[in-house]
């Protein structure tokens, strides 16, 4: 992996979809870490310094992606940042919500080949 290749950090409680996402990416010669939650991941952040894009699943047991959206956001260290959005659900109101917050986009899973260019364009 080139150590220009650029750091995405993907959040998503189910082994299938992290290994997918990953897969997907690493694909693309992205350098990817996985947390399994937004927890895990907001500690990762505080302590890592390079990653250029989060994406994260929207359903998780104790914080919903929306929740570590607005983290990220709020945070004068974090908001730069770009988050994406996964979700197995087509709910246009929660996309909206989404989007409304500050998320670059919000992509019906699972995450394909077709989708990198374009989160790579928020990089």
């Amino acid at each position: 992996m080139a150590t220009d290749a650029p750091h995405v950090l993907v959040v998503d409680d189910t082994f299938l979809d992290r290994l997918v996402a990953s897969r997907v990416l690493k694909g693309s010669n992205i350098q990817v870490t996985i947390k399994e939650g937004p927890k895990q991941a907001l500690e990762f952040l505080n302590m890592e310094h390079d990653v250029k894009l989060i994406l994260t699943d929207y359903c998780m047991p104790d914080m919903i992606g929306y929740d570590l959206l607005m983290e990220v956001k709020e945070s004068p260290k974090l908001k730069h940042i770009p988050v994406v959005i996964m979700s197995s659900d087509n709910i246009p109101e929660r996309m909206k919500k989404c989007l409304d917050a500050g998320a670059k986009e919000y992509i019906i899973k699972h995450l394909s080949a077709v989708d990198v260019p374009r989160i790579l364009s928020y990089i």
